[in-house]
């Protein structure tokens, strides 16, 4: 069928005269594929009809009203061309989706409902108001006839009882009444959500797409597919990060939601990387100056990065906690596979097609599918700041040997069976290494002592010095080797009149830093303790008042 996807006029909404004059047919085209972006979506819509020789319009509809107008392309099999594509507003009085028809239906049973309960409730009280004041009246007409002798006291009771029987009946409907509007408030507010939550679904207008054809045989099968970009939808990756002995397996999973205005059903449904908002230009340069350095006010050093915070993980070799008690007899299960996504790469982006069909409502509601499971080496070593806190980190050091980019999202990480951290990774390329905190081992002892103090006081014309050495130690209680990079730092002096001077670094460190950021790797086997000596002298300029020292 061949088309001309470009040719649009704008549409004046339903019953315009200038459509008259042509055949219009309305055809159901439902929702088959959907290709979920970013922060848009591509729909896919498919229908067949049959017509007759001639022009003729074709209408699908209902369309959401966020469907960009541009973005309209119409394809499809059959003996016939296209010969454009109108873009109309199909006005109704009502919403068309029947869950929302249905919400708003008894959203207005339980008003009218409401409101019975309450002409009840006032009658009651009316009618307990009358009754009050008839037995008020009544009491002294009575005083007076049995005064007089003209009434006796059994009628009095009799009357007395009956107004209190029914005092008390009129009481208990009125506590019946309360019971039932609570009930129906509590009902109305689930609807009220339930239509809250449906967003755009409940406005009544819809777009149409009316398609002009030209059939060149009469009985002529049409196929039609209607495609079109709606804003509202998206989806996010999120990974689960599970480290088991020296493999971390990462669970790639795609979260998809929208507030079209429309649900999509159980269909074809892919997930893109492209991303259709973004600039396509290529970047410009702009001229590069130089000048003069303007000092800033002072920055303080930056602390050495800590891995704080985390729980501890398991020991090695301990086994998980079976879920649900005791471990079941009989030889092993074998693991529960997961279904993944099938990929096609493109030049610049990929695109996931989840094993099984998930329909997504317009609700807002996110919906996971599983797009990939990598099992990635891992290398695990322990990192201890002993200058804050006397603690041994465990880190994972992970290479992406995929040949997925694994975008950038929420993480869980877990060691074995126990969750330890939530953090959140960055864009990962195949090749790439990451670092994965994986809490404080305690098994691993660390300490850092004051070994030697001395300071000189100034004397006439000299400098004065403080002097100070530091014994850092680490022991490995674990039942294998282990790798410990320790980091620690030397002050860095700001000023010529303080001059910082090492005095004692060994062993040497690995790897040092012009701030003063200092590393060591130590190897200790099982039961094995390592030990760190750093000293340095400061030396103060005659006059030079020292701040900044901590020890």
């Amino acid at each position: 069928m061949p088309s001309d996807p470009t040719r649009q006029r704008p549409g004046h909404g339903h019953g315009s005269t200038t459509l008259a004059a042509v055949n219009t047919a309305e055809i159901e085209a439902p929702i088959v594929g959907v290709t979920v972006y970013p922060d848009r979506a591509r729909i896919t819509r498919r229908g067949s009809t049959r017509l007759t020789a001639g022009e003729h319009r074709v209408r699908v509809a209902p369309l959401p009203l966020g469907l960009r107008r541009d973005s309209i392309r119409v394809g499809g099999r059959g003996a016939a061309t296209v010969l454009g594509v109108d873009v109309t507003t199909w006005r109704q009085a009502r919403s068309t989706d029947g869950q929302i028809s249905g919400l708003e239906q008894r959203r207005r049973e339980l008003a009218d409902e409401l409101a019975e309960v309450d002409d009840a409730d006032a009658i009651e009280e009316q009618r307990g108001q009358f009754l009050a004041r008839l037995a008020e009246r009544a009491g002294g007409t009575y005083a007076r006839a049995l005064a007089s002798g003209d009434a006796a006291p059994t009628d009095v009771a009799a009357f007395t009882d009956s107004v209190a029987g029914q005092l008390a009946d009129s009481r208990g409907r009125r506590r019946g009444l309360a019971r039932r509007r609570t009930d129906l408030a509590e009902e109305l507010a689930v609807v009220e959500r339930h239509l809250a939550a449906a967003n755009g679904k409940r406005e009544p207008d819809r777009l149409a797409a009316e398609v002009t054809v030209s059939v060149d045989a009469d009985d002529a099968e049409l196929d039609l597919e209607l495609t079109y970009l709606v804003d509202g939808a998206r989806w996010q990756p999120t990974y689960d990060l599970r480290l088991v002995d020296d493999t971390m397996t990462v669970t790639w999973f795609g979260l998809v939601s929208q507030d079209t205005g429309e649900d999509w059903p159980e269909c074809e449904l892919q997930l893109s990387t492209a991303r259709p908002a973004a600039a396509t230009a290529v970047p410009e340069l702009s001229p590069w100056y130089l000048d003069r350095l303007r000092p800033a006010p002072p920055v303080p050093v930056p602390a050495a990065a800590s891995f704080a915070g985390m729980p501890p993980p398991p020991a090695p070799g301990a086994a998980p906690a079976a879920a649900g008690g005791a471990a079941r007899s009989g030889p092993p299960r074998p693991r529960m596979r997961e279904n993944v996504a099938e990929v096609e790469q493109g030049i610049t982006a990929a695109t996931y097609r989840p094993a099984r069909p998930v329909a997504v409502p317009a609700d807002g509601s996110a919906h996971r599918a599983t797009i990939a499971v990598l099992e990635l080496p891992a290398r695990l070593d322990h990192v201890t700041v002993p200058v804050r806190t006397a603690e041994a980190h465990l880190r994972a050091t992970v290479r992406n040997t995929s040949a997925h980019t694994l975008l950038p999202g929420p993480a869980a990480v877990f060691h074995g069976a126990d969750f330890v951290a939530a953090t959140r990774l960055p864009i990962w390329a195949p090749g790439e290494e990451t670092e994965l905190a994986l809490g404080v081992d305690d098994r691993l002892r660390v300490e850092r002592k004051l070994s030697r103090r001395s300071e000189t006081k100034a004397t006439l014309g000299s400098t004065r010095r403080r002097e100070v050495e530091y014994r850092i130690s680490v022991a490995n209680h674990t039942p294998r080797p282990a790798t410990v990079e320790v980091r620690d730092q030397l002050p860095v002096s700001r000023d010529d009149g303080v001059l910082v001077r090492e005095t004692t670094l060994v062993p040497p460190p690995a790897e040092r830093t012009e701030l003063g950021e200092l590393t060591w790797r130590l190897r200790l086997g099982p039961g094995e303790s390592g030990e760190i000596a750093m000293g340095f002298r400061v030396e103060l300029a005659k006059g030079v008042e020292l701040t900044g020292w901590r020890e």
